[in-house]
């Protein structure tokens, strides 16, 4: 009976349980709905699923655990992505048994739109920056307090890092209910704490940078204006493969920085970006444009065109876009930007070697590390030893 048929599934994923449901090619039911505890997940699938099934699961936090399962025991596991699953089969009627259903007969009639499905090393780079920006907006959020109890009393702030060690016995002698002074201490700690995880997190980022799935993409990107190495890991984390986007374009509208457009008859009008993909790309490629517009004078030129046009929120995103399609021609072709400095080019590398001694601990000196890297480019014969400042010339 397995092989006379297969069976399409669909797998409805929550936090603690799994809705599951099959159809065949004529959509009827085949395995109708059954809830299952996610801690039985495997044992069920190994004694309900066939390797001939073709399953589908939504993208959600448990994804890649529910795919890891099935993957080995089944023909094939599609991951549909939610947000275009949600404009294809939106119903006035929801429940788990009706929407795994719908699922399952989407991916019977190949309407299943998919999500890539990344490889162990792209999820783990994905889920360290995930938790670094995490880390950051505790930190953030603990700063804001401090700084609303700044305002709210009309104190006047001490030299120097308001939030540093140094000014921690300002923060005690300030008057203040037993309270305030709790909630006060409070966000110190937190801050001192989170700082603490985020330099550990930043460490074990530059260590990943330098790791041989990672270290030629990183020396493509760190070249680019804008582009530092943390910069450069949650780009890569973002994209993944390059492969996957066989234009630029397409890289553009994974990010979100395309433009919207609306065409119904003779009218047709042009919106705002989309904002509909990655947002960490998307933030990171606005950050980046923003330092790219203030030290590089090409790209400075560039964006004060495109300000005088278009304002100066539009002229960066649009920066941000234009620098995007130049981060798609360095991975694509894997080559040096055609308007690289060498010089500037080589001291973002120095300063990459230098972040928590990275070429140290990989037993090599700064100025070599940056010179491997720079005959990655093929920039090493453009540089000179008097080009680079002398502070940055020893290892």
């Amino acid at each position: 009976m397995k092989e006379q048929f297969q069976r399409f599934v669909a797998l409805d994923v929550h936090q603690n349980y799994i809705m599951a449901g099959a159809v065949d090619a004529q959509q009827h039911i085949v395995l109708p709905p059954e809830k299952v505890d996610i801690q039985a997940l495997e044992r069920w699938a190994r004694k309900r699923l066939w390797p001939t099934d073709q399953v589908v699961i939504e993208a959600s936090t448990n994804t890649w655990t529910v795919y890891d399962v099935l993957e080995p025991l089944v023909a094939r596991v599609v991951v549909a992505h939610p947000y275009h699953i949600k404009l294809i089969a939106s119903s006035l009627v929801k429940t788990d048994k009706r929407d795994t259903l719908a699922l399952a007969r989407l991916l019977a009639a190949h309407l299943i739109p998919e999500v890539w499905v990344p490889p162990i090393h792209v999820r783990e780079l994905r889920a360290l920056v995930s938790h670094r920006r995490r880390l950051m907006s505790q930190r953030t959020a603990a700063k804001n307090q401090l700084r609303a109890v700044v305002q709210r009393y009309h104190l006047i702030p001490p030299k120097g890092k308001l939030f540093s060690d140094q000014n921690r016995a300002w923060w005690f002698s300030l008057t203040l209910s037993p309270s305030e002074q709790l909630r006060v201490r409070h966000h110190l700690d937190t801050i001192a704490r989170v700082s603490m995880q985020l330099e550990e997190t930043e460490r074990e980022l530059t260590r990943l940078s330098a790791d041989a799935q990672w270290i030629k993409q990183v020396t493509l990107l760190i070249q680019l204006p804008g582009i530092a190495m943390l910069n450069a890991m949650t780009i890569l984390s973002a994209i993944g493969d390059i492969d996957r986007f066989p234009s630029a374009k397409k890289l553009v509208g994974y990010a979100g920085l395309g433009g919207k457009v609306h065409a119904s008859g003779k009218t047709q009008r042009g919106g705002g970006i989309t904002k509909q993909g990655r947002t960490e790309l998307r933030q990171t490629m606005v950050e980046a444009a923003w330092t790219a517009v203030t030290f590089s004078p090409v790209w400075n030129a560039r964006f004060e065109k495109l300000m005088s046009r278009l304002g100066k929120m539009k002229a960066i995103t649009a920066i941000a876009r234009k620098l995007l399609i130049v981060v798609w021609h360095v991975l694509a072709k894997q080559e040096a930007d055609r308007q690289a400095d060498p010089v500037t080019v080589e001291r973002s590398l120095l300063r990459w070697a230098s972040q928590f001694r990275l070429a140290t601990a990989l037993g090599s000196s700064r100025t070599a590390f940056a010179e491997q890297a720079m005959e990655t480019l093929g920039l090493n014969q453009l540089v000179t030893p008097h080009d680079a400042p002398a502070s940055m010339e020893s290892g």
